[in-house]
C-alpha cells in the first residue's frame, strides 16, 4: 500500500490499476465533505470520462431519496441520472419486496426525504401508536429522530416484527463541529435496550452494493474500484466482493488508523476491518494514479 501524494507504483499495482474500468464511488467524505464539494471532484468526473473510466455513486447515507441526491449533486455542478445511484434506501427496498413480498406498513426510523422513497415504492408509514402494528421496522440514519420514535422501535423491535438496517455505519461524516450518530449506533441502542439485533444490515459492506453494478454493466470484480473513506464499509465491501478497494484520506479515516488496520490485518486478521489495496489523499491523487496506468499500458 502506498499513502504519501506522488507516490511511486509497483509494476503489480500499475497492472492492476490499468484493468480498472469503473469507480465505484462513495459520496459523503469521498467526492464532497458535508455540504461542501471538494474543489477537485468536478474536474476528476470529467477526466475520468474521457479516460472511458465509468463511475456510480454508492451510498450509505439514505437519508435523501435518489431523486434529492440527483438535486443536491446537480447543485454542486455535477449533472447524473438514477441509473448512476444506489443507495441503502434503494437496497432496503429492493430486499423487503424480496423477502417480505406481502409487507406493506412500515415503522421507520428515518427522513421524510427517505421514507418518500419507500412511499413512491408502494410503502405506507406506520405511526407511534401501539395499535398500529407495522409488517417491517426499518432502522436508517435519521437527523429527524425524537425520543419518543426510538421508544417505539425499541418496542417492535422487542414483539419480534421483522427488523433491517440500511447500513452499519457508526457516524456520518461532516464538516461541521459536531458528531452525525449514524444508523449503526441507534441499533446498538435498541440492541442495548431490549437485546435483538437487526435480522440484516444493508448497504456497504454488503457485496451487493457492488455486484449490482458489475451485473449491470457486465463488468469483472478487477475491473471495479471501490472507492471510498472507511475501512469498515468501503473497503469491507470491496474486499467482499472481489473488487478493488481504494481509501481517501479526505474524510473519516486518518492515516494512523488506516495503518494500524494493515498492521493488525497482517498480525490477526478481522472479518470486519480489510486494509485497502491502496491508499490516497483524495480523489484528485487517486485520478492520477489511474491516469498514469493506463499511459503506461
Amino acid at each position: 500500500m502506498k499513502q504519501n501524494h506522488n507516490q511511486i507504483l509497483s509494476p503489480d499495482m500499475k497492472e492492476r490499476l490499468s484493468r480498472i474500468r469503473h469507480l465505484a464511488l462513495d459520496m459523503d467524505g469521498t467526492i464532497y465533505l458535508g455540504g461542501t464539494l471538494f474543489p477537485f471532484t468536478v474536474e476528476f468526473l470529467e477526466k475520468m470520462k474521457s479516460e472511458g473510466i465509468g463511475y456510480s455513486f454508492l451510498t450509505n447515507n439514505p437519508s435523501r431519496s435518489v431523486a434529492d441526491y440527483l438535486k443536491k449533486l446537480e447543485a454542486m455542478g455535477i449533472k447524473s441520472d438514477e441509473k448512476d445511484m444506489y443507495t441503502t434506501s434503494l437496497a432496503a427496498i429492493d430486499y423487503i419486496k424480496s423477502h417480505y413480498p406481502s409487507a406493506r406498513r412500515i415503522f421507520f426510523l428515518g427522513t421524510p426525504s427517505m421514507i418518500s422513497q419507500f412511499e413512491k415504492a408502494g410503502f405506507e408509514s406506520c405511526t407511534d401508536d401501539p395499535d398500529d402494528v407495522p409488517d417491517v421496522l426499518v432502522v436508517a440514519f435519521d437527523m429527524t429522530l425524537d425520543f419518543p420514535k426510538l421508544c417505539r422501535a425499541a418496542w417492535w423491535a422487542l414483539q419480534g416484527i421483522p427488523y433491517v438496517a440500511t447500513n452499519p455505519d457508526r457516524v456520518c461524516p461532516t464538516d461541521q463541529k459536531t458528531v452525525l450518530v449514524d444508523c449503526g449506533s441507534m441499533c446498538k441502542c435498541i440492541e442495548h435496550a431490549v437485546g435483538r439485533r437487526p435480522d440484516i444490515t444493508l448497504g456497504k459492506p454488503d457485496p451487493n452494493m457492488l455486484t449490482g453494478i458489475m451485473d449491470r454493466y457486465g463488468l469483472a470484480p478487477e475491473e471495479v474500484a471501490m472507492v471510498g473513506d472507511r475501512i469498515y464499509t468501503d473497503t469491507a465491501t470491496a474486499h467482499n466482493a472481489g473488487a478493488f478497494g481504494v481509501l481517501v484520506l479526505s474524510g473519516e479515516t486518518t492515516l494512523e488508523t488506516a495503518e494500524t488496520v494493515a498492521e493488525d490485518a497482517r498480525t490477526n486478521p478481522s472479518p470486519e476491518f480489510f486494509p485497502p489495496d491502496l491508499i490516497c489523499r483524495d480523489i484528485k491523487e487517486l485520478g492520477e494514479l489511474l491516469i498514469e496506468a493506463r499511459n503506461n499500458e
